[in-house]
């Protein structure tokens, strides 16, 4: 019996996949029999690895470097792409945080920032789901068939009072998959998210100083570990199989009971 979550060649495109959970969806779908894999990452050598890793499997990729907040770049990669594969089936908007220099021990209170340090945020988050789903989605629509799947972060359903601009960010992302998925259901084109809470990737690697603030941050979570990236690629994975063809327009937490809001 074939595997409900077999891919059956489709091409993916997943951005910020050179580390964490980019790069376990990308091996995730090489290893369900996706077509190729577009490594999308800010940095070349990070993109290559991964692509090497999905080649040493017996599966397709193809690495490219590319800011997902210009709009420029993110159409060449886009034609890059279609050029090499002939079309782009799958988009994971997985980029995310505030670029590739600014991490989470950047962070100051909201009243002590201003407009230039609110544009990483919103222009990782939301602004490089909004590029890159407009430079994949007429490709889709052409061949009445398609996935786009945008990873949130639950501060996004919830909010977070550290990372205000960040919440701000992803509801907005969120918001934007809810529309997208109404105008595009028609054309066989499904559009849902995933919201994460914290997971063990080299983004949050050293921000926990010791075993006790671990045991403090975990008494939050209903399943008391952090998560990992196959449990966010498991998600993914079934969002872009045949097995969620009548799901679109969701969001769906992947996040340890952090949150259970509905």
């Amino acid at each position: 019996m074939d595997s409900i979550l077999d891919l059956k060649g489709r091409i993916a495109l997943v951005t910020g996949a050179g580390q964490g959970v980019g790069r376990q969806v990308a091996l995730h779908m090489a290893a369900h029999n996706a077509g190729g894999i577009v490594v999308n990452d800010f940095h070349l050598d990070r993109a290559k690895a991964v692509a090497e890793e999905i080649r040493v499997m017996g599966g397709k990729a193809l690495p490219i470097a590319c800011d997902v907040t210009d709009f420029g770049a993110v159409t060449t990669l886009v034609e890059t792409a279609e050029g090499e594969f002939g079309r782009i089936d799958i988009l994971v908007n997985n980029a995310g945080n505030a670029g590739p220099t600014q991490g989470l021990s950047d962070i100051k209170p909201f009243w002590e920032t201003g407009p230039d340090d609110w544009a990483s945020w919103l222009g990782t988050n939301l602004y490089g789901v909004l590029n890159c789903t407009r430079a994949a989605i007429p490709g889709m629509l052409s061949r009445n068939a398609g996935r786009v799947i945008t990873v949130i972060s639950d501060a996004g359903r919830v909010g977070e009072p550290h990372l205000a601009v960040y919440s701000g960010a992803k509801a907005g992302a969120a918001g934007f998959m809810r529309g997208l998925a109404k105008a595009v259901g028609r054309h066989n084109v499904t559009a849902n998210c995933i919201a994460l809470a914290g997971v063990n990737t080299p983004g949050v690697a050293g921000l926990v100083p010791d075993d006790d603030t671990m045991k403090r941050i975990l008494r939050a979570y209903v399943i008391r570990r952090m998560g990992e990236p196959s449990d966010a690629a498991n998600m993914i994975l079934f969002l872009a199989s045949d097995a969620a063809s009548w799901i679109t327009g969701q969001t769906y937490p992947v996040n340890g009971g952090y949150s259970v809001s509905v």
